[in-house]
């Protein structure tokens, strides 16, 4: 596989190129490996084998609708992209709750930090790894917890999300992205932009994610050289779901995909 999307904080970079992290499946630990060129490989670490992690892959459609002609012919030129379904809710709502506000980089060194400090840490061939604490770890923390680990601004939305995840978490990963994505709103401080980031990366539905943010628009704008974007969120939002059509998942996440390997996502 050319290309697997490394962009959750969990993923990290071993001496000899391996992108690895681990994940929580239906209880089980996998570790999930990947090396440009090969297919992942998923590796059981505790648990039962019943379920393991899932990858997707799309390529960009056989036309590009009514997308800037370069914009799609660099999606194009991307090929097939993988990216693996967070199988993990309570992990994928979490790091959306962190992401809120700040820059990709940032999340992902406070996530990393958080799970060191109060997560499982795993040993893999690779390295040490580590799962993001459970929700009944996080409802317990006090706000200087939070604030040793950056995460102070953070504290409020992550205990409720904790509090709400330990009461319908079961019901919620039964649920359809859309209603999925309007449940998770009830949590205090979650409002679309962060459970559009867990839905997509808990049920690969990128159309409901924020695909007018800085991100999506930044990348767009880069790989259709020449194009001239609507520079307000709303605006964006009108003209790349006109531009996008029935593909706007698809074209969301190549966008994206396409920002991870040409441009600065620190």
């Amino acid at each position: 596989m050319r290309l697997l999307m490394c962009d959750h904080p969990s993923w990290q970079r071993a001496e000899d190129g391996t992108a690895y992290r681990v994940v929580r499946v239906e209880g089980a630990v996998w570790l999930v490996a990947w090396r440009s060129g090969e297919q992942p490989r998923m590796t059981l670490l505790e648990g039962s084998d019943d379920f393991g992690p899932r990858v997707d892959v799309v390529a960009a459609p056989a036309h590009g609708h009514h997308l800037p002609a370069s914009l799609w012919s660099a999606l194009v030129g991307l090929g097939p992209v993988g990216r693996m379904r967070n199988p993990d809710l309570w992990d994928a709502f979490a790091t959306s709750i962190i992401r809120q506000v700040i820059r990709a980089g940032h999340a992902r060194g406070l996530y990393r930090r958080f799970c060191q400090e109060y997560g499982k840490l795993v040993d893999t061939p690779h390295g040490s790894a580590w799962l993001f604490p459970r929700p009944e770890v996080v409802s317990e923390l006090g706000d200087d917890a939070f604030a040793a680990t950056g995460l102070r601004f953070h504290a409020s939305a992550l205990r409720a999300a904790a509090l709400a995840y330990a009461e319908r978490g079961e019901k919620w990963v039964e649920l359809a992205p859309r209603d999925l994505f309007e449940e998770l709103q009830t949590v205090t401080r979650v409002g679309p932009w962060s459970a559009g980031a867990t839905v997509a990366d808990f049920l690969h539905d990128w159309s409901l994610y924020p695909y007018a943010d800085r991100a999506v628009r930044t990348w767009a704008t880069r790989a259709a050289s020449g194009v001239r974007w609507p520079e307000s969120e709303p605006e964006f939002a009108r003209a790349w779901r006109a531009a996008t059509g029935d593909h706007l998942s698809t074209l969301t996440l190549l966008t994206l995909a396409w920002g991870a390997i040409h441009g600065d996502t620190s």
